[in-house]
């Protein structure tokens, strides 16, 4: 079924080829796990009659890219909501994961879908790996189950961001061309992500954490309550 995602698109430059520019009215057709038109709302929307159309608040971007995954997924424990009362709920590293004692495979495991899946709440779609692939088997059990991305670290700034974990892909000061993993091509896959802010100043301001939904090759993988 032809889906049209409907939100002002904030496109950096070479991100969608002919639009650098913000289309304020704009759209982006899915059809199975590819974009088959990208531009404004009416335009797209006029050869699909028959469409789904999901209006978003806020603004439409490329899916991000998480340039630190097997640091935040393997040197960082993601509390299960169950231990939210003994943990809190934000990622535990150094002297907090230190206290936890060793960890149970099966425990690591379940960290690790709880990272992976609070990546997708943050607009990721694609992870960054040396030769583009992870040698963990329970990181890369995880992100192959969920469909992410894995691309090579060329281009990946040399340190971690911030002094604490973040899941964020903005957190370091990361801009959005920066950021975002691919373009939004006709014929690509559909990855985007779209977080409720007013422009791309906001964006990078607030950071990830606005995010309202995440499409992953054409589905619909997290969507704010």
């Amino acid at each position: 079924m032809l889906t049209i995602h409907a939100a002002p698109l904030v496109l950096p430059a070479g991100a969608a080829p002919g639009m650098d520019a913000p289309v304020a009215d704009g759209a982006v057709m899915v059809d199975g796990d590819r974009v088959i038109a990208v531009g404004p709302y009416d335009e797209v929307a006029e050869d699909a009659p028959g469409a789904r159309v999901r209006r978003w608040p806020g603004v439409l971007t490329p899916g991000l890219r998480q340039w630190h995954p097997l640091w935040l997924l393997r040197h960082c424990y993601h509390p299960d909501p169950r231990e939210a009362d003994e943990l809190g709920e934000q990622p535990l590293w150094g002297e907090r994961l230190t206290a936890l004692g060793d960890l149970t495979e099966t425990r690591w495991s379940g960290s690790v879908r709880r990272g992976v899946q609070r990546m997708l709440r943050n607009g990721t779609t694609a992870v960054a790996s040396p030769g583009a692939r992870f040698r963990d088997p329970l990181v890369a059990t995880a992100v192959a189950r969920s469909g992410l991305t894995v691309v090579g670290t060329t281009g990946a700034p040399g340190t971690l961001p911030g002094e604490r974990p973040d899941l964020d892909p903005f957190a370091g000061g990361y801009d959005l061309p920066g950021t975002v993993h691919g373009p939004l091509t006709v014929g690509g896959r559909a990855d985007l992500a779209v977080f409720d802010v007013p422009d791309e100043a906001a964006l990078r301001e607030r950071g990830a954490a606005t995010c309202v939904a995440t499409v992953l090759a054409g589905r619909l993988v997290y969507r704010a309550r």
